[in-house]
């Protein structure tokens, strides 16, 4: 029997997320100031009604909420979800009001894709974009992907937030403390900052022959997107618009960064390279890495999409990177890569469904799950060819030894297959409007696994209903399902419970 929430758990829901508000109201000041400084008044307008929006909803949270919230599992994962439903619709008014969406729909679906660190679009005139919103889109990728609920945690201190973090999909602290575990996932992100906006805005102002403050601008939007593995950048071209080898080499280092799990980030701060090494996610993401990097090369051959071996090369291995990280950068058009068959089309794929980390800003099913699927199966097969009397106990190195329980089996399982449910509803809504079953199949995997990469299929004048499916993947699987069910839950057991 469901017990309906009480008016406490409704107080105590609205505290916490009066405290996100705020925080996302204290991070819109930054494009606030960015509109003031390039004179883009039209921008600084919506920037201060959103802020006002979010200022007014965290107000209310907090004096409406209890003072001292005590969140438990349930509690945070109704936060997260609803979170991660109510800030982009507030952090879509730049959008709605830019004129550069067909519908507010549009502006939505953008924000969506922004915040789930997607990095799809239906933007209409990139190009022309005031430089304001276009940094907002990228805060809207760092934000999302280092963690709305995270950034908060950061700033307020406060019991349950275990709850809150793994929440948003991160099931990995490997410091005493969430608050502590928070703030260096920020250390992490600030020392990258660092050294790729240098690295970028370098390449940009030396070799490419940027104005300084174009360098900059370039850089830091390029170092969100890449290191939220969202995958915006600056122009309709993506980061194929610079033409430039070693400018995708710097901004590779961004998405390696983040789709490498903090907890590996700890160890190799901690100068224990050979621990991190052993990690089963590290070999498993390694192996799949490589796989895919040699089968994508193979078909690219078999295909004769390119002439010459460093084209070949360099755009093959590029590509695939971009899409094992999640990050959905192309140096080629969704025209061009739509065109791929063969080997390389399928390590796409795969590439895409497996993803990245862990308690990383990476998207997919994720390289543990998938080591542990592996290893599962494995165990089954021995199973088999053993005597029946024999038992097996099976351990993986996941920063320390563990056992693969059948608890651990079947959780790893269900998520999995969430995705690929996921990946193929999408598909099956696709095919409903006509699409290709291959082009229907990427474009769902890209969206569910917040990935980026379209082989044309999103654009604004897609179906309504199809670009609904794909903002519900795009949420669902940023959050990796749980919270969302949880929200379900908690709605149901408002107007169904005793």
């Amino acid at each position: 029997m469901l017990i309906r929430p009480h008016v406490e758990d409704v107080r105590l829901i609205g505290a916490v997320m009066g405290r996100i508000f705020l925080v996302m109201a204290t991070a819109t000041v930054l494009p606030l100031v960015w509109a003031a400084l390039a004179g883009d008044w039209h921008p600084f307008g919506s920037f201060l009604l959103t802020i006002g929006v979010f200022g007014l909803l965290g107000v209310v949270g907090l004096r409406v909420g209890t003072e001292h919230p005590q969140v438990n599992w349930s509690h945070g994962m109704v936060v997260v979800a609803l979170t991660w439903l109510v800030v982009p619709m507030i952090s879509a008014i730049p959008f709605v009001l830019s004129g550069h969406f067909g519908d507010t729909l549009d502006a939505l679906f953008d924000s969506v894709s922004a915040l789930t660190t997607t990095g799809l679009a239906v933007i209409s005139d990139l190009d022309h974009l005031a430089s304001s919103l276009n940094f907002w889109r990228h805060l809207l990728q760092f934000m999302g992907g280092l963690g709305i609920v995270v950034a908060a945690l950061t700033v307020f201190a406060g019991s349950g937030g275990i709850s809150l973090y793994i929440g948003e999909a991160r099931g990995e602290r490997f410091l005493p403390s969430i608050i502590s575990t928070a703030r260096f996932l920020w250390a992490v992100a600030i020392v990258h900052f660092v050294l790729v906006v240098t690295g970028l805005t370098v390449v940009g102002w030396v070799v490419l022959g940027f104005e300084p403050g174009r360098a900059v601008f370039h850089a830091i939007n390029m170092f969100l997107a890449g290191f939220s593995t969202g995958g915006f950048a600056p122009q309709s071209t993506s980061i194929g618009y610079y033409h430039s080898a070693i400018f995708e080499v710097v901004a590779a280092t961004a998405m390696a960064g983040g789709a490498m799990s903090f907890g590996l980030h700890h160890s190799l701060w901690q100068g224990r390279p050979k621990d991190a090494l052993a990690n089963l996610e590290t070999r498993t993401l390694l192996s799949s890495m490589g796989i895919t990097m040699f089968l994508v090369l193979v078909g690219l051959v078999m295909t004769e999409a390119f002439t010459a071996i460093p084209g070949l090369t360099r755009q093959g291995l590029f590509q695939i990177f971009s899409a094992h990280t999640t990050t959905g950068w192309a140096t080629i058009s969704s025209t061009e890569l739509g065109q791929w068959g063969g080997f390389a089309f399928v390590a796409m794929g795969i590439a895409m469904a497996v993803g990245g980390m862990g308690s990383a800003t990476a998207g997919g099913v994720k390289a543990l799950r998938v080591g542990l699927t592996i290893k599962a199966i494995l165990n089954q097969i021995k199973q088999v060819l053993l005597p029946e009397r024999a038992v097996i106990t099976t351990g993986y190195y996941q920063g320390g030894k563990m056992r693969l329980t059948p608890e651990v089996v079947q959780s790893v399982m269900t998520i999995s297959l969430l995705y690929v449910g996921s990946y193929l509803l999408g598909a099956g809504v696709g095919l409903v409007y006509g699409l290709p079953l291959k082009d229907a199949l990427f474009e769902s995997v890209s969206a569910a696994a917040t990935i980026g990469l379209s082989v044309g299929v999103t654009d604004p004048s897609m179906p309504v209903p199809l670009q609904m499916v794909y903002m519900v993947e795009m949420w669902a699987g940023r959050l990796e399902f749980m919270a969302l069910f949880a929200l379900l839950g908690f709605v149901y057991a408002s107007v169904r419970g005793k």
